[in-house]
């Protein structure tokens, strides 16, 4: 059994009550008021009316029908343009007073003084809906007592005046009134339940326009697309994912657009045929191609909408998918668990590491050979350099990149920076590819100098895998942005990444090739993070061999100490 619309919604029927209430139960008061004010008008104005023609023609000889009835129409209009709008309540008040008990007394003196054979029994109705439908039942069974009294008392006086059968005319009078009170019960009991309904009616309204936003804004930000297609191949509705995977072609960019336009869209549209002819649910995995672009693997999941009324057509809901954020994701998780088997790897690592490290020290206590200590301080460095490594891993993998900057001193930036760029290129083999722009002037920054080797090589040896063999395709820039701030940028001239891959840039364990960890990134920017830094990438154009090629860029942004004091000789470790 459906539930009501308020209930369904998130927000409730008491939240959405008071709104409801408070703007179109006012409203529809108004027009009820307004409505019997116009009625109470042209009524006023059809009395007068009447009661002149019946005076010109003779029928009648009173001109006192017409002062009343002038009268009445009189008090209607001042009612109908100064009197504001507001329910009558449950008591005869001053309102009641102005509005019905006037009616009552006018259309009873009619009745009374007539001079003619005209029934004014009718008129009574006004009344007794006007107090059933804008007060309470208390005051329409009043009114309609009222008439009744006036109905019995107008009887008599013609009773009095000219005695005669006047049964008929008594019977007459109390069926009027009964007939006043069946009007006011049931016009008060349908005046509250129109109301009610109508209540609950906007409420439903209200909660379903809230949801329906709701709905919208959450299908606006879903990662997945969303397609509604008609039996045309019409796109009715496409949330950005949806047009972003669907390809920068021009169509994309109109409300509405075809499948059947683009050949690369072919596939969808099958798809679509497929659930719509069969009325079946269907997955399937398809490619999209289109001119000048890379193929983009899609995962299509569809489902056939419920039609919306007799002899409206189906419509079918399709559901997008990246695969290759699937994919992705698949192997940030293979990659994660895998992460946490080298935390315990690296737990066991220490050990043996420890000992290898004793044990070279006691070896080079009795060594004398130059060659054979040489050896020996390049075991104890590399060493002493795994088990940071080692440590590192740990911390990060920890969440706790504070503890990393607790071995940091001041650095002069431009200087380890030279350093690090040639001894990198010199063991890669690639000077000519490698641009150093090295500002001359001297940078104080409080970094740990391993963990800004670190940083450093693990951007190069990225730029190196995805940049070109031209002189300059890799270039290393240092800089003072202002007096509080200096920074160290890697750019290459690679490929624009993917979204998908950008997304996940510093992602622990998330690369785009298998044959990477997708560790570098990710530690490159808890070091940074330790020590206070930033680490940002963005798509920037540099002059290689005097031409403007756009590439990609890591901006590591440093907090600089320009009161810091140096040593006399340029060297990489400042003193405070």
């Amino acid at each position: 059994m459906p539930q009501d619309a308020s209930q369904q919604s998130w927000f409730g029927t008491s939240m959405l009550e008071g709104v409801a209430q408070t703007t179109e139960d006012s409203r529809e008061f108004v027009r009820l008021w307004r409505g019997f004010m116009s009625a109470r008008l042209a009524l006023a104005v059809v009395m007068v009316v009447v009661q002149t023609a019946l005076l010109a023609t003779g029928l009648s000889h009173s001109s006192v029908l017409i002062g009343i009835s002038l009268a009445y129409l009189a008090s209607t209009i001042a009612s109908r343009l100064f009197y504001k709008p507001h329910a009558l309540g449950a008591s005869f008040d001053r309102s009641w007073m102005t509005l019905v008990g006037l009616d009552v007394a006018a259309f009873g003196a009619l009745q009374l003084l007539q001079d003619h054979n005209i029934n004014y029994t009718p008129l009574f109705a006004l009344p007794v809906l006007l107090s059933a439908v804008l007060g309470s039942l208390r005051l329409a069974l009043g009114t309609a007592a009222g008439v009744t009294m006036v109905l019995l008392g107008a009887t008599l006086w013609t009773h009095l005046a000219n005695p005669s059968s006047a049964a008929p005319f008594f019977v007459q009078s109390a069926l009027s009134g009964v007939g006043y009170f069946v009007i006011a019960l049931l016009a008060n009991q349908l005046a509250t339940r129109l109301a009610s309904e109508g209540h609950r009616a906007r409420i439903n309204q209200l909660a379903a326009h809230v949801q329906r936003q709701v709905n919208e804004l959450v299908i606006e930000s879903l990662p997945d697309g969303v397609l509604i297609v008609d039996t045309r191949g019409t796109v009715r509705a496409a949330n950005p994912a949806a047009r972003r995977l669907l390809g920068p072609t021009p169509d994309i960019q109109a409300s509405f657009f075809n499948l059947k336009e683009q050949p690369g869209w072919i596939p969808i549209w099958k798809l679509t045929q497929l659930c719509m002819g069969s009325g079946n649910s269907h997955e399937e995995d398809i490619t999209l191609r289109h001119e000048g672009q890379g193929p983009r693997r899609l995962r299509l999941r569809s489902r056939l909408a419920a039609t919306q009324g007799v002899g409206e057509e189906s419509l079918c809901v399709l559901f997008l998918q990246d695969l290759r954020e699937l994919e992705a994701r698949l192997r940030t998780e293979k990659l994660a668990s895998m992460g946490r088997m080298s935390t315990a790897v690296a737990h066991e690592i220490r050990n043996p590491l420890a000992a290898i490290s004793q044990a070279n020290a006691l070896l080079a206590e009795d060594l004398m050979d130059p060659r054979f200590k040489k050896l020996t301080t390049m075991i104890g460095q590399n060493a002493n350099r795994l088990g940071k490594i080692v440590d590192d891993i740990l911390n990060a993998s920890h969440g706790s990149p504070e503890n990393i900057g607790h071995t940091s001193h001041w650095l002069n930036l431009h200087e380890m920076a030279h350093r690090i760029c040639w001894e990198w290129a010199a063991q890669n083999a690639c000077e000519e590819r490698l641009l150093a722009l090295i500002e001359p002037a001297e940078a104080a920054i409080k970094f740990d100098e391993n963990h800004l080797r670190r940083v450093l090589v693990n951007l190069l040896d990225n730029a190196f895998r995805y940049a070109s063999v031209k002189p300059g395709s890799i270039q290393v820039e240092t800089a003072r942005l202002d007096s509080q701030h200096a920074s160290l940028s890697v750019w290459s001239d690679g490929t624009p990444m993917d979204q998908t891959v950008e997304r996940h840039l510093f992602e622990p364990f998330f690369s785009s090739e298998s044959r990477s960890s997708g560790l570098g990134l990710y530690l490159c920017r808890e070091l940074c993070d330790g020590h206070g830094a930033s680490i940002v990438y963005q798509r920037n154009a540099r002059r290689v061999l005097d031409q403007m090629t756009e590439g990609n860029e890591f901006i590591v942004t440093f907090l600089h100490d320009p009161l810091m004091k140096q040593n006399s000789v340029p060297s990489a470790v400042l003193t405070q």
